[in-house]
């Protein structure tokens, strides 16, 4: 398997910086971890959770602090992020719970060990070609009727309301501080960088890779949230 890149992005400044950047945006975060320990809430109260993209841990901390039972594996590319992630799990007594691995998603536990799964807007960073094995490692991690929690950019760029949906998306990429150069090539970044899909279509890989209907949960301008369960099928071979 050829690994997807790490974004160049999340180096030691972004790492250390992200969190502030994102403060801005809190009422938006603080609503979708919100929606997800709904979506989450009848999992066994030792439920064991798999964070794939963990970051800074922002799930990790929501979640362990409404379930004070579960337990938690987090997976990153960017050791920048895992170290910031670790520290903010330290100072808030939260890292006897947790397993923090650098890697990707097929770098978690094999076998179907999770009662959920969580990206939090991850998936827009992997590329179209590696995200069918994207969903495939999560589905494959997850016991049987478990739970998939994903949050990503998500549109249909050729849409008809999309020049609409990029103006709002302006006013956020501009409270995380966008420079005008940044603002200007947004569609290209949306179109070329970003690996972005449209709801169709990734509904449709999260079905492919065994997913029960996929159910919106969550919007917010460009951001979609969805949950799915995994299906009883076998797990994929290594």
């Amino acid at each position: 398997m050829t690994d997807p890149a790490p974004h160049p992005a999340f180096n030691r400044d972004m790492a250390e910086s992200y969190d502030q950047k994102n403060s801005g945006l809190a009422p938006i975060s603080d609503n979708l971890h919100f929606l997800v320990q709904m979506v989450l809430a009848g999992l066994p109260a030792r439920a064991r959770i798999l964070c794939v993209g963990v970051g800074t841990g922002a799930e990790i901390l929501s979640l362990a602090r409404a379930f004070p039972e579960w337990r938690f594996t987090g997976v990153d590319p960017s050791a920048e992020m895992l170290e910031v992630c670790r520290g903010r799990l330290d100072r808030a007594g939260l890292l006897e719970r947790c397993e923090l691995i650098h890697g990707f998603a097929h770098d978690a536990p094999k076998g179907a060990n999770f009662d959920a799964a969580l990206a939090m807007l991850v998936a827009h960073f992997i590329g179209h070609e590696h995200r069918p094995g994207f969903y495939r490692d999560i589905h494959d991690r997850l016991k049987p009727g478990g739970s998939f929690v994903s949050a990503e950019i998500c549109v249909d760029l050729d849409a008809p309301e999309f020049p609409a949906m990029l103006q709002n998306w302006e006013q956020v990429q501009s409270r995380m501080g966008a420079t005008p150069e940044a603002l200007q090539k947004l569609p290209d970044t949306l179109r070329h960088v970003l690996g972005v899909l449209s709801p169709a279509q990734t509904d449709d890989l999260l079905k492919a890779a065994g997913f029960a209907l996929p159910v919106p949960f969550f919007q917010a301008f460009l951001i979609r949230g969805v949950f799915a369960t995994r299906s009883a099928a076998a797990v994929s071979p290594d």
